[in-house]
Parts: structure tokens; sequence; C-alpha cells
């Protein structure tokens, strides 16, 4: 996980200029968002993680730049509050369990619903399918057919696959956010 550290610090170098940056993690209940948060966070990955309720909003610090990021349940009631949260925000980032294609249905429809609102457009998009750590995980390939992420046109869109519990492609996700704040 040090690498991931350093990753992080590099990524916050490159955009020092910055104030501040601020995310929205949005997707479908335990798809990994809280789990994502405390990566970026304290750079510590945990399986006690607790399912959020409305959201939790967090700043993390590193030298001069706080970025905000707004971590948004995803059980069907909270669903409505994703643009909410989502408003003015420098990048969405979705985050689909990719070893669950049994609900990638209702993922793409989510995701549409919410990309749909006209005050989100232009908005840019990262989906994240995680737990490419385990068996029957789809491929990014599959998961941009499968979310019709190739239909999105009003937005740039980024897709990787990644697992919390290690840093497989942390650091390329970092790198794209950086690439999108502002």
């Amino acid at each position: 996980m040090s690498g991931f550290f350093t990753s992080f610090f590099q990524w916050l170098s490159g955009i020092f200029f910055l104030k501040s940056a601020e995310i929205a993690i949005v997707g479908l209940q335990a798809s990994g968002k809280t789990s994502f948060v405390n990566v970026i966070g304290s750079g510590q990955w945990s399986e006690d993680v607790v399912p959020t309720v409305g959201f939790i909003f967090r700043k993390v610090r590193k030298g001069n730049v706080t970025l905000k990021i707004w971590d948004v349940a995803g059980q069907p009631k909270f669903r409505s509050m994703w643009e909410r949260y989502c408003h003015g925000v420098d990048a969405i980032v979705f985050i689909v369990d990719s070893a669950d294609p049994e609900k990638f249905n209702t993922a793409r429809f989510e995701l549409h619903q919410l990309l749909s609102q006209s005050a989100l457009g232009g908005v840019p998009l990262l989906v994240l399918g995680n737990k490419n750590d385990l068996d029957g995980h789809v491929p990014v390939k599959e998961l941009i057919r499968d979310l019709q992420l190739d239909k999105i046109t009003d937005r740039p869109v980024s897709c990787y696959s990644c697992s919390m519990k290690s840093q497989h492609n942390l650091d390329i996700v970092l790198q794209w956010l950086s690439g999108r704040s502002h």
C-alpha cells in the first residue's frame, strides 16, 4: 500500500496549483464506494465497512490540496439523491461490482438516469469495475458494453477495472481524476 501513498502524493503534487477538487462517488449498494473513499483517505482497506446511510462527506487534505468527496448511499431509496451530490463536482465516479453481473441492468439504468439530468451535462464520468480480484469478474470491455458507456457522448467517460484491496489500477484512477479537476 506504500506505493499507493506515493502515487497519491504524486497525483496531488501534479495538481499543486489546485486548492480544492470535488468528486461524487455513486453506485449500487455494496459496490465498494466507501472502501474506495477509505483507501484514498487513509491508504487502508478493511472488510469491516458499514453500509452508508444517506451520504458521507469527507475531506482529504494532502499538502495544500483538499479533496472533497461525497460518498452517496446506493440503496434504492437513496438513489434519487445522487443528482444533488453530483451537481457542481469536478467528476462523477460510478463504482460497480464487476463480479455481480446480475446487477448490471439496474446499474446501467441508474447511471443513465443520473446522467440524463441536465444540471450534470458535461461532468466527466469515471466508471470503476471494482472487485476484479474475485473469480468471475467482468473485464472492462464487457462493462462498457453492459453499461452502454459507448452511448454516453455528452461528457468524457473512462472505465477501469480495479480492486480496492490492492493498488492494481488505482494509480491510473488517480491520474484520471487529476486530469479532470479544475
